[in-house]
């Protein structure tokens, strides 16, 4: 009953949502309930994705204290916090505002995550439908959580970020039922001819596109010319085999005493669940098995980086659950010396220098919480909550890595440059990059055009790293529009109250909260020719790069051109239900956002369209 007047009284809150993931998986999704266990960055924003996403409930698991390097992405803890007992109860609040309908409390009685505390945390599992690790735990831990898991039902997801490094794991049980593996409306297609052959093969017309299909898909076929008649029958199912992006074969079917091919007719997919099952966390450490990409330049990275956690955790249970300190060279030695013991697959002894650096960085910046890594980590792990709560969308299938090495120097930075105060919500960033890259952050001039979703998860990111925040730093951002009641399942920053209001001063004074730092300028202009008189020379000669957060193409060409035209770099990014892109423009350097456009969408010829 409450599921349905939430439904009833707040479709325009979701519409984005059920566009995307319809009624019936939103549904699903809102009488789940989810355990939560670590709130520093990456915890804050899996809960804060998920409250958003309008799950039944979430409790929040972490008595820890509050630490410098928390202040580096959890947007909900500033420096007042320093020192105070269980960053979950310091949360709670501030995450409870993000979505009324969504009950948000805090677990008791947990008074640490070390293994003496087996007990009360598997407590906390019975009746949920999906356990969120965000922090590190004791190996055994894992494990009993997992097996609980397993044993109750709730899916299992363990994440970490550790500076420019992260994983995900998954393990939603041994039958997990995938309704809707992608999300994508039905492929189709119309036939150039259907070959009587044994097993018949189908080519598509190559002018309406790939036909999209993958091996173990279910077709039907209709107004099917040819073939005697074989075809005929509008409800009947074949599975099929790709061939190539425009034939496939129809399993099992024995066309070939036909006495014509087919040149004509139209083939539907027919969508059907899928039955996934996945190992154990403790299966999946030992023998990892094919590994998810993140990264196609670097094929051979994901199994170097499972064998460097492995080594992490075996540090860190040596040394009561602590990572290294930033740039402990022997520390960071330590733990390379551990990955070779362990290295079965000889990972270390092929390219043994440009590994052994991975992963000295690994451990030098392992306490580092960032921003950017963890929204990143945080937004897909959400993703995972949500495939776990619906059933719908293919999940991952156990480990995940991701990094971002290319931001780091080739040998680790001297102790000093990286050495924190423990006290300044910059330490994480200190601890990775250096004190003098970021005093180059805190000075920037940047331009973020828009405040819708990436706007304000920009404005965040850039607030808790300190982009502007410096004595010659400034943002300046521009929006046009006003808040309505259905951007609020996604643009974090705003809230009921802010409703009419506009979305960049709104933006702006939510950027502001989390770092009083922060030098902002809202505007509420449009770019583009009609008001060059305000973003003109005099303004782009003052900035050191553009953000587009924008939801059409014709201004992104615009911005783009003017960017080309000032010789500042572009940060260009778009999102279209659970897809997204991203393109870092520079001058002269890459490939600028206009230089290419997307093909055209595959459509329904307008014959067809007015026939049916």
């Amino acid at each position: 009953q409450p599921i349905l007047s939430l439904l009833r009284f707040d479709e325009k809150l979701y519409s984005r949502q059920l566009y995307v993931m319809g009624h019936e998986a939103q549904r699903r999704m809102m009488a789940s309930r989810a355990l939560l266990v670590g709130l520093s960055g990456l915890g804050a924003e899996v809960a804060k994705n998920c409250i958003l996403a309008g799950i039944s409930s979430i409790t929040l698991c972490d008595p820890s204290e509050v630490t410098s390097y928390d202040l580096g992405a959890n947007f909900y803890l500033s420096e007042s916090d320093l020192g105070k007992a269980n960053r979950a109860a310091i949360c709670r609040d501030k995450l409870a505002e993000l979505n009324q309908y969504v009950n948000v409390d805090v677990a008791k009685d947990v008074a640490t995550l070390g293994e003496e505390s087996e007990e009360d945390v598997l407590g906390l599992l019975d009746g949920m439908s999906v356990v969120v690790i965000t922090i590190p735990l004791p190996t055994a831990l894992l494990h009993a959580i997992n097996d609980k898991c397993r044993v109750v039902g709730a899916s299992f997801i363990y994440s970490l970020t550790t500076g420019v490094f992260g994983q995900i794991f998954c393990d939603f049980g041994a039958e997990f039922i995938v309704s809707d593996k992608d999300g994508e409306n039905p492929a189709t297609s119309q036939v150039e001819s259907v070959i009587p052959a044994n097993p018949a093969v189908v080519k598509v017309l190559e002018d309406q596109g790939r036909h999209g299909l993958e091996t173990g898909d279910c077709v039907t076929f209709s107004r099917v010319r040819g073939l005697d008649g074989a075809l005929g029958d509008s409800s009947k199912q074949y599975e099929v085999k790709a061939t190539g992006p425009f034939t496939f074969e129809l399993v099992g079917l024995d066309l070939s005493g036909c006495s014509e091919p087919a040149t004509q007719g139209y083939i539907t997919q027919v969508k059907q669940p899928v039955t996934m099952s996945f190992r154990t966390y403790k299966e999946c450490l030992e023998d990892p098995g094919e590994l998810m990409m993140s990264d196609f330049a670097k094929f051979d990275r994901p199994q170097l980086l499972h064998l460097a956690y492995r080594a992490m955790a075996a540090y860190a249970e040596k040394n009561s659950m602590q990572y290294p300190n930033p740039g402990d060279a022997a520390a960071a030695g330590e733990v390379l010396d551990i990955a070779k013991s362990i290295d079965e697959d000889k990972l270390l002894e092929n390219d043994s220098e440009k590994a052994a650096r991975i992963i000295k960085h690994l451990a030098s910046g392992s306490r580092s919480v960032l921003s950017p890594m963890c929204a990143n980590l945080g937004g897909i792990v959400g993703q995972e909550v949500l495939k776990a709560c619906s059933g719908k969308f293919s999940p991952i299938k156990g480990f995940f890595f991701f990094d971002a090495d290319e931001c780091l120097p080739d040998e680790l930075l001297p102790s000093a440059e990286v050495a924190v105060s423990g006290k300044s919500r910059y330490d994480s960033q200190i601890a990775v990059f250096g004190k003098e890259m970021q005093a180059k952050l805190l000075d920037l001039n940047y331009f973020i055009v828009g405040a819708g979703a990436i706007g304000c998860e920009m404005l965040k990111n850039w607030a808790l790293m300190g982009v502007g925040c410096g004595e010659k730093g400034h943002i300046h951002i521009t929006d046009m529009d006003r808040i309505e009641k259905s951007n609020l399942s996604r643009q974090f920053l705003f809230r009921n109250s802010d409703i009419n209001e506009f979305k960049s001063t709104t933006a702006a004074q939510a950027a502001q909260w989390m770092n009083p730092s922060m030098k902002i300028t809202p505007y509420q202009e449009k770019v583009g020719g009609n008001t060059e008189h305000i973003f003109g020379d005099d303004f782009y000669d003052k900035i050191d790069g553009v953000c587009t957060a924008l939801d059409n193409v014709e201004a992104r060409l615009y911005v783009d051109q003017r960017c080309l035209f000032y010789r500042l770099p572009m940060l260009e990014s778009g999102t279209l239900g659970t897809k997204g892109n991203t393109q870092v423009v520079v001058p002269h350097l890459t490939e600028n956002y206009g230089a290419t456009r997307d093909p055209p969408e595959k459509s329904i010829p307008v014959c067809t369209l007015k026939v049916s």
